[in-house]
């Protein structure tokens, strides 16, 4: 299994649960799923990290894409729960100062 996607709204925000490996070759998958979230469901985005296993420059220019997108439509993109590799990467990034990281989905939807 390379990635898999899954879109579920709570409260006002969309939550898109991300498995797998996001890289060169799942990335575009995940930019067109969060393009897709925005225009129907709102800008309000959470990305739940729990079962990313491992995430490459693909996958961080597809987090700032989403975070520029939906600040544009007056929203905003939190992540949750990312796996230690996954979180070490956005912390050497400094993208974790940029994009607010929380230890789980509920706390992401309550602030995003």
């Amino acid at each position: 299994m390379k990635l898999r996607l899954a879109r579920r709204t709570v409260g006002d925000a969309v939550v898109v649960a991300v498995e797998g490996e996001l890289d060169l070759f799942t990335a575009p998958f995940l930019r067109d799923e969060v393009r897709e979230a925005i225009e129907l469901d709102g800008a309000r985005l959470v990305l739940d990290l729990t079962e990313l296993s491992f995430m490459d420059s693909s996958g961080l220019s597809v987090l700032i894409e989403a975070w520029r997108l939906a600040t544009s439509e007056g929203g905003g993109v939190c992540l949750a729960a990312p796996q230690a590799p996954v979180a070490r990467i956005l912390r050497t990034t400094g993208l974790d100062r940029r994009i607010k990281v929380h230890p789980d989905v509920d706390s992401a939807v309550g602030t995003v």
